[in-house]
This record gives structure tokens, C-alpha cells and sequence, in this order.
């Protein structure tokens, strides 16, 4: 594990360890070969689908293939064994009570009297249709398919459409069987196979054969999150930014070394692309940390093991602070997607952290806790983007309208504010319309200076 000591730091070796990421996400050949596709597909519809899935998947499919059919589900589900499916019913309920509880507290109608005659406030609805892009490239990830599928269904998103790549290495585009459970246990039968920045940009234009949704998140490679990025500029909305993964944990003196080295492996053997930081008040347990993380990598397989040490190495590795405060500053700077606090005083420090997408406390709220099971969202912003982000909850599939109402007299009240602004900006009609109600007479048309 690379260590480095926050206070000797350069502002270079700073930023470096900040902006992870984004250089992949936003290199400029990436976005002229996604853009190649996304054209591809906007011009050619399922076509040009099924090239990408034949061109980068290699899986050669006709354009009625790329429907994932209600038998296909059945014969993967009845294929699994009986302890996942209780798994994935039991992580799908933690899901859905969590966002029962978020729905409770954002959704419907409010409104109050801001001045006398004058009601203001909010009326909650789902969106329209939503394209949920499920990961299939490193693993297999039903977990994803329930962290954005459930808050969708909780909301009540009338049209949901799943994008995902077929399961590598199969010749007839076979989707994760795991998967498919989830779509199946919150009615979604909308699911296409389809090559990941394809399927993106497929959802944003709708095509022969997959509808076409006003909403596409997920996360995935940085091709696909290039994807979802390039798309909005036709219409097709998306959350920023769903890259590759990342987590920190800030430990002291007290925490157990043998749990920090589990719990630092967990995000850290997603991929040679992950960030894994570990932020450490003191050095007094950094020889044992080291210790522990250099029995516990032997054990892991290969992939997994140059993974981690690609996330522990020169993505991430362990950063030195001299107190909480200081630990605080870095959490911060960071802003991570997943975010433990194993120190002797977990809340202390969550007093102070103020970005980052997930906080979990203590040593036995490990982050594999947070991908399963516990029911808040671990779909989450990377790269930064959770100082002015959040993960995904049902509030991703709302959105709200402003009412306002005013009656005689207190449109009597604000007229001259209105009036005075419009008159101001040169807008006359704004004015007119008010004056018009209140026997006034129209503002006489300004003579063109030209």
C-alpha cells in the first residue's frame, strides 16, 4: 500500500490523488468512438445495436434477439441456486423499505400562504420513463439491478427499460440469471441485451425494437458513462457521475488492522481502475496494517489480487493526518462514493464530514453491508461528484412542479414589484398584463432606436 503524508504532500500529488477518473471519462478520443456510436445508432436503430454487439462483444445477434424474452427468464431463474434467490428477496426488501421511507418524506403535495391571498408550494410525480444500464463486463451485479430498480418501481415510473450487456464469453447473449430475478420481482419485462454505450444511446433515441425513455442512469465502464454524458445533448437526461469505484476509510489508533485491510479490499478488488484510500490519524497501526493487507491479498485470485493492488497502489494507498480535523479536510476534498468512519468516535467525525455519498460507521458496517443489503443507495457519484451529488434513491425518478395562486388582492400587492422589474428588463406585455387587471392602462411601445 502507497503511503503518503497529507501535510507534506505537493499540491500536484494533491490533485492527482482528487481528480481519479475523469481523465478516462473525459478523454477526447473516447468521446469521438462513442460518439461514432451513438450517431450509429440514431441513424440505424436496432442495426447499429446489433453491430456494436458483434463489433465489441462479439455476439452476433438479429435485431428480434435483443428483447430478452419472458421464457428466457423463467428457464435463468428456475437455473439458480435456492440461497440466492432468498439473498436477492432479502436485499430487494431492505431497498424497498429504505426508499418506502424516503418516498414518505418527498413525495406529494404542499403548499402554504406566503402573504395573505397568496398560496405557494410543490406537487411530487414520477418521471415519465427511466433506462436503468446494469453492468455485466467484470461480474455479475443483481445487486445493481435492485439499487436502481426498486427506488424506480417505489417511485412509480410508468415505463422502465433494463439495458445490459450480455454475460461475457456466451455466444447467444445469455443475461445474468441473477439479474433477471430482480427485473421479475419488481415486474420489469422490458429488458435488452445490447452492447453497454449502444443500449445508451439506444434508450435516448428508442429504435425499432427498445423504447425510448427521457431518463438513462446506471453505472458502468467510462465508455458507458461517456455514453450516458454524450446523450443528454439530445434530450436524454442523466446523473452525474457513475464512474469507476471508489472508497476511503478514515481509522485511528483503535480500529482493528485485521478489519481495516478486509474492509480497504472490499471496493479495492472491483478493478485496476479503482480508488482505495485509507485515511490514517496517527502511524502507530500502519506496520500492522500493512501486515494484514500483505496475508489477506495472498489469499485472494490473481484478477482480484492485481486489482486491489492497483486501487491500494498508485490510484489510491494510505494518507497520513496528524488529527480528526485533518481527517475531515481530506474526506472532504475527496468526496468519496463510499465512505467508512472505523475510529474509536464515528460521529464525531461524521460532524465534520460533509462530502461524500455514503457514510458508514463503525467497523461492523463494512461497505459489502452497503452493496447488498442495507437498503440505502450504493449507487452512487464518483469522482468528486458527490460534493454536489447523491446516490440513487427514489428522488432520481421524481421530480416537482411549483404551484403558485394569488388571489385579486394580493396580485394588487406584488403589481408594483412586478411592474417595476418588468419595466426595468424591458419586458412591456409582463407589465401590461398587470396593469390591464387593475385599470391601469398599457405601457405605450418604446420607439426603435434603429
Amino acid at each position: 500500500m502507497r503511503v503518503q503524508h497529507w501535510a507534506k504532500m505537493t499540491a500536484p500529488e494533491r490533485a492527482a490523488l482528487l481528480q481519479r477518473g475523469t481523465a478516462d471519462i473525459f478523454n477526447p478520443d473516447l468521446r469521438i468512438a462513442i460518439s461514432r456510436i451513438i450517431e450509429d445508432v440514431q441513424e440505424n436503430g436496432d442495426e447499429a445495436v446489433c453491430r456494436a454487439l458483434r463489433d465489441f462483444d462479439h455476439i452476433d445477434l438479429a435485431p428480434h434477439q435483443l428483447r430478452v424474452t419472458e421464457t428466457e427468464v423463467d428457464r435463468a431463474i428456475a437455473s439458480l441456486e435456492p440461497e440466492l434467490v432468498v439473498a436477492v428477496d432479502d436485499a430487494i426488501d431492505h431497498i424497498r423499505r429504505f426508499n418506502e421511507q424516503v418516498m414518505a418524506r418527498v413525495a406529494g403535495s404542499w403548499r402554504f400562504e406566503l402573504d395573505p391571498g397568496l398560496w405557494v408550494g410543490e406537487q411530487t410525480s414520477p418521471i415519465s420513463s427511466a433506462g436503468l444500464f446494469c453492468p455485466s463486463g467484470k461480474a455479475s451485479y443483481p445487486s445493481v439491478m435492485a439499487q436502481l430498480g426498486v427506488p424506480a418501481t417505489v417511485a412509480g415510473v410508468p415505463s422502465l427499460v433494463v439495458i445490459t450487456p450480455p454475460v461475457p464469453g456466451t455466444s447467444d447473449g445469455a443475461v445474468d440469471a441473477a439479474t433477471l430475478l430482480v427485473c421479475q420481482r419488481l415486474g420489469i419485462h422490458d429488458i435488452f441485451r445490447v452492447n453497454g454505450p449502444a443500449g445508451v444511446a439506444a434508450v435516448a433515441f428508442g429504435t425499432e425494437t427498445i423504447p425510448q425513455v427521457r431518463k438513462v442512469l446506471g453505472p458502468g465502464s467510462p465508455a458507458v458513462v461517456c455514453a450516458q454524458i454524450e446523450v443528454q445533448r439530445f434530450g436524454c437526461v442523466t446523473m452525474m457521475l457513475f464512474g469507476p469505484t471508489e472508497s476511503m476509510i478514515i481509522a485511528d489508533q483503535f480500529s482493528d488492522p485485521a478489519l481495516l485491510a478486509a474492509d480497504l479490499l472490499i471496493e479495492a478488488e472491483h478493478g485496476t481502475d479503482s480508488t482505495v484510500v485509507l485515511v490514517l490519524i496517527g502511524t502507530t497501526n500502519l506496520p500492522l496494517i500493512q501486515h494484514e493487507l500483505a496475508r489477506q491479498l495472498a489469499v485472494l485470485p490473481p484478477v482480484r489480487r492485481a486489482a486491489a493492488e492497483s486501487s491500494l497502489g498508485i490510484n489510491g494507498g494510505c494518507v497520513t493526518v496528524s488529527d480528526t480535523t485533518e481527517a475531515a479536510d481530506v474526506a472532504n476534498a475527496f468526496a468519496a462514493e463510499h465512505l467508512q468512519i472505523a475510529t474509536a468516535n464515528p460521529e464525531e467525525l461524521l460532524a465534520l464530514v460533509h462530502n461524500a455519498a455514503e457514510i458508514l460507521l463503525g467497523q461492523h458496517t463494512p461497505f459489502s453491508a452497503g452493496n447488498f443489503a442495507l437498503g440505502p443507495p450504493a449507487s452512487l457519484p464518483t469522482s468528486g461528484f458527490a460534493a454536489v451529488s447523491s446516490g440513487v434513491t427514489v428522488e432520481a425518478f421524481l421530480k416537482r412542479s411549483a404551484i403558485g395562486q394569488a388571489n385579486d388582492a394580493a396580485l394588487r400587492k406584488l403589481g408594483p414589484t412586478i411592474t417595476a422589474l418588468a419595466d426595468h428588463e424591458g419586458f412591456p406585455a409582463h407589465a401590461n398584463a398587470i396593469r390591464l387587471r387593475h385599470g391601469g392602462w398599457p405601457t405605450a411601445p418604446q420607439a426603435d432606436p434603429h
